[in-house]
């Protein structure tokens, strides 16, 4: 993949927490391995308890020393090493199979088919975990559902070896290796639709959604009636915000089976991602009719109703899916991310025994830790809220591949290449359309807020985070030999096209109004780009106190997008390389952007809103400091708090965590806080 080279080692596996000891041990591992293989189950065994006295927290050993106690009959022993290392890596698919295998000796039958099938759940290539299970619901009396798995493991048999190791090897976060042996078996059998579909996940997991998608609608040309190809291929085209697309591609596959639950339940998924709430919730309930205790569709159905304004019943619809099964994770959090929703006791004390085992998947430990987070700080037990918090992130920053000094190089290149000549050289190029209003900045800075204010005005559409900028910077990047280096030798004309794509193509999000607002917040990264293909556009800056900015990203949990937002520092380091960039286009572009401050706005609403239409040229509408009143959707974070009127509660908050923000405050340095001035007793890097 194009931007997976860029990458020198795999991913870690999926789940590895920050305690999760990464110190290499390939030459000890080998050793236990052979000496396993080789029958001397009591050597092994002592060789990963010497090994485990110094790392305790390493996988790998955690999972050899269990294997070997295994064979040694202690049972009790692996199922512990076992314990410790799903707490470690909530993902990793070999102790779950270990775990069906030391259960099924115990004859605790049902434990080891959910263990085994939990196994073939997060690695499709554990051949012997389909085995197992076809033999115990066999000696069980389910013949159906032996059928159906031996299915599953017929089609995994009828498979390429090379592509069931491909397999193998993305579940296990091994993702450049997967990539070399899918990329080999494709130059020599050239149009393979599951090798497509598999090099397309590989892909994704990159984030290189342009040849995902390219592949995924290769192979659904090359194998029509595969319907997983047709899955991934709809999934590709929503996290690509082709929304229309993706809802077309999924009514194609619901029209095969009419009667399937999880193809309508797509469709409701893709008719509420392009805004036609009221049929999605009309084909969850049809779903639930089905499927009545289904939490993810539950989950699904909350989302449509609390983006449409429902808060009464959102609630009451994760209330269910949580009752349903309360280790959904996803349910809990987003109780806890309509923000104006209050946990009880009880719900906490359900919340953290769900978190004391040992059987979650590796997002529900994330979804509730940033839940508990939120339960706490509402019951103002900030140092309690804060370890939820840390937990959350500390998941999400081990399986991230964000690199801060990388991020500052890439915007130092902005602000030496995007200079007052390149402006100049280019002052008659681009497409001069009026209709965009970017508000951009960092997320959690109060754009959603803006957004609402501005879309209650009559002329302006809300549309909302939309990708295009982004996806041709992409593009770009691809195409030439750097980004932003390569803006320079662009032509006019080039330039005139792709502002002429982008006002195209998001016409999809828009109505009727002459102004439309695209508020993805990292288009701030890309306000060279911007100038250079639209410069008759508006771009706001939405700015918020560092310290309220930054902790609020970092209890927020994105969807995706925001890997800074994991570790203090990188928070902080992103924050400042944030301010230059603007700094920098203040004086290379003079009034071509407009800052707004958040507090200010919070303090005088009407005087900014005055001043925000000014620099839009836009009339006053008193709608516009009514914001609260206007009836639209709303897809972020913030939707329950935009409906609200102005409030300052939330601009202290990040207070009550001080003692533990001083990284976020040595990485943030003096310069910010000479410009934005505040008391810190806490310790920091002067």
């Amino acid at each position: 993949m194009t931007e997976g080279s860029q990458h020198k080692t795999d991913a870690p596996l999926p789940g590895r927490s920050s305690s999760y000891d990464t110190v290499p041990l390939e030459p000890d591992l080998g050793e236990i391995k052979t000496t396993i293989t080789a029958g001397d189950f009591s050597a092994a065994k002592q060789q990963a308890e010497w090994l485990l006295a110094e790392h305790p927290n390493h996988a790998e050993l955690l999972y050899m020393h269990a294997v070997a106690c295994r064979y040694l009959e202690d049972l009790e022993t692996a199922l512990t090493s076992l314990r410790a290392l799903k707490t470690l890596s909530p993902e990793h698919a070999r102790a779950y199979q270990e775990e069906g295998h030391i259960l099924r000796r115990q004859s605790r039958d049902e434990e080891a088919l959910q263990a085994y099938a939990r196994a073939c759940l997060l690695n499709p290539a554990l051949q012997a975990s389909f085995q197992a299970r076809v033999e115990l619901l066999t000696r069980c009396g389910r013949p159906d559902q032996a059928n159906a798995v031996k299915a599953q493991l017929t089609a995994l048999g009828a498979l390429p070896k090379p592509l069931v190791a491909v397999i193998d090897l993305i579940s296990q976060g091994k993702l450049l290796r997967a990539e070399e042996i899918c990329r080999a078996f494709l130059q020599k059998v050239p149009h393979h639709p599951e090798a497509m579909r598999l090099l397309a996940d590989i892909g994704v997991r990159f984030g290189v959604l342009d040849d995902a998608e390219f592949l995924l609608e290769s192979a659904a040309g090359f194998a029509p009636d595969n319907n997983r190809i047709a899955i991934d291929y709809i999934q590709v085209l929503r996290r690509k915000q082709k929304y229309e697309a993706a809802l077309s591609e999924a009514e194609r596959l619901l029209a095969k089976a009419p009667d399937n639950p999880q193809y309508r339940s797509i469709v409701a998924v893709e008719k509420m991602q392009s805004g036609y709430f009221e049929e999605a919730l009309e084909d969850f309930e049809q779903v639930l009719q089905q499927l009545p205790k289904d939490p993810v569709t539950l989950t699904s159905r909350g989302h449509a109703l609390k983006t449409s304004g429902q808060f009464d019943d959102a609630v009451e619809s994760y209330h269910r899916a949580a009752n349903v099964l309360p280790s959904h994770g996803e349910a809990w959090y987003s109780l806890a991310n309509l923000k104006t929703y209050t946990f009880t006791d009880a719900e906490v004390s359900t919340m953290q025994a769900q978190l004391a085992g040992d059987q979650l998947f590796y997002m529900d430990r994330v979804y509730l830790s940033f839940a508990l987070g939120k339960a706490h700080e509402d019951k103002s037990e900030p140092d309690a809220a804060f370890e939820f918090y840390r937990t959350g992130n500390s998941l999400k920053k081990a399986q991230s591949r964000y690199d801060a000094a990388r991020m500052t190089e890439e915007l130092q290149s902005q602000i030496e290449i995007c200079n007052a000549s390149m402006f100049d050289h280019f002052d008659n190029a681009g497409c001069q359309a009026k209709d965009p209003i970017f508000i951009l900045g960092l997320p959690r800075s109060g754009s959603t807020l803006l957004e609402q204010i501005l879309s209650s005005h009559s002329l302006v559409d809300g549309t909302h985070e939309l990708p295009n900028i982004l996806t041709l910077s992409q593009q770009l990047r691809r195409q030439q030999t750097e980004y932003p280096e390569g803006l320079s030798e662009l032509t006019s004309d080039q330039l005139t096209r792709f502002g002429e794509t982008y006002i195209a193509e998001t016409r999809i999000h828009r109505g009727d109004a002459p102004y439309f607002i695209d508020k993805m917040p990292n288009n701030f990264r890309h306000i060279g780009l911007i100038r250079l293909i639209l410069p008759n556009a508006k771009i706001i800056d939405a700015r918020r106190h560092p310290m309220a900015c930054c902790f609020s990203g970092y209890k927020q949990l994105f969807a995706e997008g925001q890997e800074f937002s994991y570790d203090l520092s990188d928070l902080g380091t992103y924050y400042r390389d944030y301010v230059s960039v603007m700094d920098h286009y203040d004086g290379v572009l003079p009034g071509y952007i407009l800052r707004v401050e958040h507090e200010e706005l919070v303090a005088d609403l009407d005087g900014e809103v005055r001043r925000i239409l000014d620099f839009l040229s836009l009339d006053f509408e008193e709608s516009c400091v009514r914001y609260h009143e206007t009836e639209r959707l709303v897809r972020t974070p913030s939707s329950e708090q935009v409906r609200q009127p102005i409030f300052t509660t939330a601009l202290e908050q990040w207070r009550q965590f001080e003692p533990h923000l001083s990284p976020l405050v040595s990485a943030l340095g003096p310069d910010i806080r000479e410009r934005y001035p505040f008391e810190f007793e806490g310790k920091h890097d002067r």
